[in-house]
């Protein structure tokens, strides 16, 4: 192992390795009540992917395949050869494109409110506009009114701290991390061929509310693998890990028990 991680991470538990990516203007803490539960059968990787968290941002320009390398590097760092790799939004992108590369190093894979198709063009006019506000109100304006709406509207007076913890989470996040990464989703490939050709077990968690991934879409693309896992959850947004924390951990681990 070397000795300086390319990547901040958590490492708890023994057992199977699984990967637990976060999404966008997030840290490894997303995954804290996940990482206590699954740790106590599985070994429980939480990066903290460039410019997020503790890890640090090393190139202002990079795609979704560079993320997918520096998890690559980590595992290598690690010694580990093969995992199961689940990730949040964001953290999907960067797992589809691992599997495009490294799908012999995975034994399953999950899309946790994430997608395989691109950007259309109206959201990349949004991603751009995205940028603009940030670079003219700057980032702890951009947290309050980016985070409330990715929680389903009945949820977000019940979950308020969670809410506030994740606005200062993104409040905390460099300008440079935040534009660098919405450059990065804005140009990213389309990768629904991964999931129609893809060996391994895939797990779909679809918010029905979710207004950052739409519906019919991730319907769509949870028919292309021959192993796929579905859940659909009523009453649930973007944030499915805590608007439905119970459930979307069982499915976790009814998940993991497949493989």
């Amino acid at each position: 192992m070397s000795l300086q991680p390319v990547l901040n991470y958590n490492d708890v538990g023994n057992g199977f390795p699984v990967i637990l990516v976060h999404g966008f203007c997030e840290s490894k803490e997303l995954w804290k009540d996940f990482e206590k539960e699954l740790s106590q059968k599985y070994r429980v990787i939480c990066p903290d992917l460039p410019g997020f968290g503790k890890s640090p941002l090393k190139k202002k320009e990079f795609n979704i395949r560079y993320l997918a390398d520096k998890i690559n590097e980590l595992l290598t760092d690690l010694n580990i050869s093969e995992c199961v790799m689940i990730g949040h939004s964001l953290g999907g992108y960067v797992t589809l494109a691992f599997a495009e590369k490294y799908e012999k190093k995975l034994k399953g894979i999950g899309l946790f409110h994430s997608t395989a198709y691109p950007d259309s063009p109206e959201k990349k006019k949004a991603r751009n506009k995205t940028i603009e506000f940030i670079e003219k109100h700057g980032v702890e304006t951009f947290a309050s009114s980016f985070v409330p709406p990715l929680f389903y509207e009945k949820n977000r007076e019940p979950l308020k701290e969670t809410i506030d913890w994740l606005i200062s989470v993104t409040g905390s996040t460099s300008k440079e991390s935040i534009i660098a990464t919405i450059k990065a989703m804005r140009e990213r490939k389309n990768r629904i061929e991964i999931l129609k050709n893809i060996k391994v077990p895939v797990l779909f968690i679809i918010g029905e509310e979710d207004s950052a991934i739409q519906l019919d879409a991730s319907l769509e693309q949870a028919s292309f693998p021959d192993k796929a896992v579905k859940h659909i959850l009523s009453g649930t947004g973007h944030m499915g890990m805590f608007e439905r924390k119970e459930d979307t951990l069982k499915i976790v681990q009814d998940f993991l028990m497949l493989l």
